[in-house]
């Protein structure tokens, strides 16, 4: 008995060189796009590993825990590394990344995450990459999280390495990630003698035997479904409309903090300005003396599968985090999310007001739809 999940036929090197070139449409790239198999700290760490050296000098830009360990990857191959941490509350501005370029102008590496889901801060990259580009530096985006949500462009931002993963805005699985690769990130991995080679970690061995070779020979037996998963969020993206999807993205975020101000309870957004939210996930300050992750705890209860959690290590205890992503970004999964935490806050004594709550994602979904719609019509 066949099953279709199981039975799968070998993925050819046609169709796998078909999705990469999906992506990079995506992308808008003209760059080479290596799909990796394995979750995006794969080609996040293999990027990292492949361009940097003990003569990498290297700005690392943290807004949240994953710059946090770009900077350690950097510093174990070897990199003199000059960290530049803003709090998490807020982005990293093109001022002060020129600043510390300036500071230090021996910097010849950059590293940044776009979309800091973790915190719920995103950051303005087209600017940063033009402070980055003037200054000469091989620019690496973690654009996991963004991709799908709000514009990721390496061609007009000046990125050397992009890496994206599916799991998030783009509604996939977590087993496949993509990086896409400049000529001059190939040319600094090339010449690293500590480069990963013949290894799981390896873009090399892709550049080598994959895309020098004409894309016709696989390194390995690619995993069948996530492959196939990947093509479908590619597919499901294409068909909806890029530009409509990251509308939706934008409208969620905003309904939340909308939402999560009217409802009350001492909820208030953690990332302070709009500007500064990242529209794949809101982060909320829960009011002193209650514990985040308690409180989350109590709000599932009600619906295990809502999109919510608390935050990581130290932010555990002070932010709970709404992910409205892929197909959470929608105007019930925000109410859902908004009504469980101001049930939990209620049972803690604190004055909440559901129905305001509901009222403000409504309108607030309203006027982003209204304003969406005119600048998609505009455009």
């Amino acid at each position: 008995m066949t099953h279709p999940l199981l039975d799968l036929a070998p993925l050819t090197a046609g169709r796998f060189a078909a999705i990469e070139d999906r992506i990079a449409r995506l992308l808008g790239t003209g760059q080479d796009v290596v799909v990796m198999q394995g979750e995006a700290l794969l080609p996040l760490e293999g990027a990292i590993r492949a361009a940097a050296g003990p003569g990498t000098v290297a700005l690392n830009i943290v807004t949240g825990p994953y710059g946090q360990t770009f900077g350690d990857w950097l510093r174990d191959c070897g990199a003199t590394v000059h960290d530049l941490a803003v709090p998490f509350h807020r982005a990293v501005s093109a001022e002060e990344v020129r600043r510390a370029l300036t500071e230090h102008p021996e910097i010849d590496f950059v590293s940044l995450v776009h979309a800091e889901a973790a915190t719920g801060n995103t950051n303005p990259v087209a600017e940063i990459g033009e402070a980055v580009r003037a200054h000469g530096a091989l620019f690496y985006l973690d654009a996991v999280a963004s991709v799908g949500a709000e514009p990721v462009l390496p061609d007009a931002w000046g990125v050397d390495l992009c890496v994206i993963g599916a799991q998030k805005a783009m509604g996939g699985p977590a087993g496949v990630s993509a990086v896409s690769v400049s000529e001059r990130a190939w040319a600094r991995m090339a010449a690293n003698p500590n480069a990963p080679r013949r290894s799981y970690l390896s873009l090399l061995d892709w550049k080598e035997r994959w895309i020098d070779g004409g894309r016709k020979a696989l390194l390995h037996a690619p995993a069948q479904l996530e492959m196939l998963a990947l093509e479908a969020c590619v597919e499901r993206i294409e068909t909806e409309g890029p530009r409509t999807v990251m509308a939706r993205h934008a409208s969620a975020a905003a309904a939340t903090r909308a939402g999560a101000l009217a409802l009350g309870g001492g909820l208030e957004p953690y990332v302070r300005e709009a500007r500064d939210a990242a529209p794949v996930a809101t982060t909320l300050r829960v009011p002193p003396g209650t514990d985040a992750s308690r409180l989350v705890a109590r709000a599932l209860e009600s619906d295990p599968a809502l999109p919510l959690a608390a935050g990581g290590g130290a932010l555990a205890r002070e932010m709970v985090r709404v992910n409205h992503y892929g197909p959470d970004a929608t105007p019930g999964v925000v109410e859902s999310c908004l009504a469980a935490l101001g049930a939990a806050l209620a049972e803690t004594g604190a004055a909440t007001d559901p129905g305001a709550a509901r009222r403000a994602v409504e309108a607030s979904w309203a006027d982003q739809d209204g304003a969406n719609g005119a600048g998609l019509s505009g455009a």
